[in-house]
C-alpha cells in the first residue's frame, strides 16, 4: 500500500511524533510512505533523519492557499497513493484536491487529536473524509456530536515507543538544581492555556505548605512562561517549581519523577502521560479529554476534576505519602501501556481503519 502522510504547520508537536512513528511502523510492515510536510517546519527533518522519504514545499497561510492545495496536489501526483491521510485540518483541502486530480482514486483519511469542539468549517472538512480517527474516547464523541457519522470515525488511540530509561537523569536534576532525594513531582507539556499549569501551581502550593522539601520540575515552553512565572512567585513557591524550558533528555528526566502530573483543561489523549507509563511512573491528573483512556482511577493513578486545584492537590499529597501505592500504580500503567498504548500498536490500529467499512 502507498500512504502519504499530510502535516502542513510549522510547529513541532506531539502530534508530529506520532506521524514518524506511524510512517516508520506502516514502512517495516512493507508499506511504501511518503510524508508531505513544511519546509518551514521542523517535521521534514525528523522524518528525514528517521530514514523516511519526504516531500517537503513550501506552503501558504489558510486553508485554502493555492499554494498549499497545488503542493499537495502535486505529491500526491508524483507518488500515487492509495491512501492520503492528513493529520491536521489545514492539509484536509489539498488533500480533497489531490484525490479529485489523481489518475487513481485514493481513501481520504484524517487525524483529530484535540477535544476542541468542531466549527461550522472544520465540520464540512472533515465530513468529506472517508475515517476521521480519533485518538480518544473525548475526541470521537466531539466529532459524533459535531455532526459527523459513527461510522465515520473510528477510535485509533495515539502510542509512542517502547524504550528503556536513559542515562544521566540524576546528573540532570543535580544541575537544575534538584536536592537529592527530594519527591519529585514532574511535568511534560508546552506552556500553553489548555495544558492549565496554572492549576497545577495552585496545587503545588498546597502540597509545598505539608510537604516543604518536594519540588515541581515543569518541561516544556510556550507562550504563558512568564506569567506562569509570575504566578509561582506569588504563591511564593518559586524556590520550589523549576521551569526547565524544553529539554532533549526527557527519556532521563521522566524515570526519576515521584510522579508525573498533567493537569489540563483540555486534552485530546496526552502522548506524555503515555511517556510516564512507559517508565512505569505513578500519573496524577486531571480528568480532561481523553486522558481517562489511559489513566484508570485508583489503578494506573489518580484523577481529579479539570480546574480543581484543590482536588488535584489532594491526590499528590495522597500519592507521595504512599511509596507503596507509587510503585503499584506505576507496574500497572506499565503494564497497561504494553497492551494499549504503544506505537506498534496505533500503527495496527491505523492500517485496519484504513480499510473500507465491509
Amino acid at each position: 500500500m502507498r500512504i502519504l502522510h499530510v502535516d502542513t504547520a510549522t510547529e513541532w508537536r506531539g502530534g508530529q511524533n506520532q506521524i514518524v512513528l506511524t510512517a516508520e511502523g506502516q514502512a517495516a510492515l512493507g508499506h511504501e510512505v511518503r510524508i508531505f510536510a513544511n519546509t518551514l517546519g521542523e517535521l521534514a527533518a525528523r522524518a528525514s533523519k528517521a530514514s523516511l522519504p519526504v516531500h517537503a514545499a513550501s506552503v501558504g497561510r489558510g486553508d485554502l492557499s493555492w499554494r498549499t492545495l497545488v503542493a499537495i496536489r502535486d505529491a500526491a501526483r508524483a507518488f500515487g497513493p492509495d491512501v492520503i491521510h492528513v493529520h491536521e485540518s489545514h492539509g484536509i483541502p489539498g488533500a480533497i484536491l489531490a484525490a479529485r486530480a489523481a489518475s487513481k482514486p485514493s481513501r481520504l483519511i484524517a487525524s483529530r487529536r484535540v477535544d476542541f469542539p468542531l466549527r461550522f468549517m472544520s465540520r464540512l472538512k472533515y465530513a468529506r473524509m472517508d475515517r476521521v480517527l480519533a485518538v480518544s474516547r473525548a475526541v470521537r464523541d466531539v466529532l459524533v456530536s459535531g455532526g459527523l457519522s459513527p461510522d465515520q470515525v473510528a477510535l485509533v488511540h495515539e502510542g509512542v515507543s517502547d524504550r528503556k530509561p536513559a542515562a544521566g537523569g540524576a546528573e540532570a536534576l543535580r544541575a537544575l538544581g534538584i536536592p537529592e532525594g527530594a519527591p519529585l513531582v514532574g511535568n511534560v507539556a508546552q506552556l500553553v492555556d489548555h495544558k492549565d499549569h496554572a492549576t497545577l501551581l495552585r496545587a503545588a502550593a498546597i502540597v509545598v505548605k505539608q510537604m516543604p522539601d518536594c519540588r515541581f520540575l515543569i518541561c516544556g515552553d510556550g507562550p504563558r512562561r512568564e506569567s506562569l512565572t509570575g504566578l509561582a512567585a506569588s504563591l511564593g513557591i518559586s524556590d520550589a517549581v523549576i521551569f526547565a524550558g524544553f529539554r532533549a533528555d526527557l527519556d532521563a528526566l521522566v524515570p526519576c519523577f515521584d510522579i508525573f502530573c498533567l493537569s489540563s483543561h483540555l486534552e485530546g489523549l496526552g502522548t506524555s502521560v503515555l511517556d510516564a507509563m512507559c517508565f512505569a511512573r505513578p500519573v496524577v491528573a486531571t480528568r480532561a479529554g481523553g486522558i481517562p483512556d489511559a489513566v484508570v482511577e485508583g489503578e494506573t493513578g489518580r484523577l481529579a476534576e479539570p480546574r480543581d486545584f484543590e482536588g488535584l492537590a489532594r491526590a499528590l499529597i495522597e500519592t507521595l505519602g504512599a511509596p507503596s501505592i507509587r510503585e503499584r500504580y506505576g507496574a500497572a500503567g506499565r503494564a497497561r501501556f504494553e497492551r494499549e498504548f504503544t506505537s506498534a500498536a496505533m500503527v495496527r490500529a491505523t492500517l485496519a481503519a484504513y480499510a473500507p467499512e465491509p
